[in-house]
C-alpha cells in the first residue's frame, strides 16, 4: 500500500437538503456544516458521510451506506420509536432480514438513499 488512509467517506445526495439534516439529526447523526449546502454527517470522528444539497433521482436511489451496528434488534427499536416514516415522507424501515453472513434491516432516507444497518456473525 501506498500510504495507510484515516478513512472513508462517502458523498450522498439530498433532495430537501434541510429535511436530509433533519432526518440525519433525528438519528442522532452529528452534522458539521462546511458551508452552504454541505455537511459532514457523523457518529463519530471516523465514522461519518458527506451530504450535500445536490440531488439525481437515479444516483440517490442507487447509493447504499452499510452501517455496522453491535446490536442490531435493540438499534431497530431505538429506530422504530422515533416514528421516521411519518416525520418524514418517503422515509421507509424494514424488518429484520436474517441472512448467512448476519443479519440485517434497511431504512430510505428521504432522498431514497438506502441504508444498510447490520450486524455480523462472528
Amino acid at each position: 500500500m501506498i500510504q495507510p488512509g484515516k478513512s472513508i467517506r462517502t458523498f450522498i445526495g439530498s433532495k430537501n437538503f434541510e429535511e436530509s439534516c433533519r432526518f440525519y439529526q433525528t438519528l442522532e447523526f452529528q452534522l458539521n456544516h462546511h458551508g452552504k449546502g454541505f455537511a459532514y454527517v457523523s457518529i463519530s470522528p471516523e465514522i461519518g458521510f458527506y451530504l450535500q444539497d445536490y440531488y439525481v433521482k437515479t444516483w440517490c436511489e442507487n447509493s447504499m451506506v452499510f452501517l455496522e451496528v453491535e446490536d442490531l434488534e435493540k438499534y431497530l427499536e431505538k429506530i422504530l420509536n422515533l416514528d421516521l416514516p411519518e416525520k418524514f415522507p418517503g422515509v421507509k424501515v424494514s424488518p429484520i432480514r436474517k441472512d448467512s453472513w448476519g443479519d440485517e434491516f434497511f431504512i430510505h432516507d428521504p432522498a431514497g438513499v438506502l441504508w444498510h444497518i447490520g450486524q455480523f456473525k462472528h
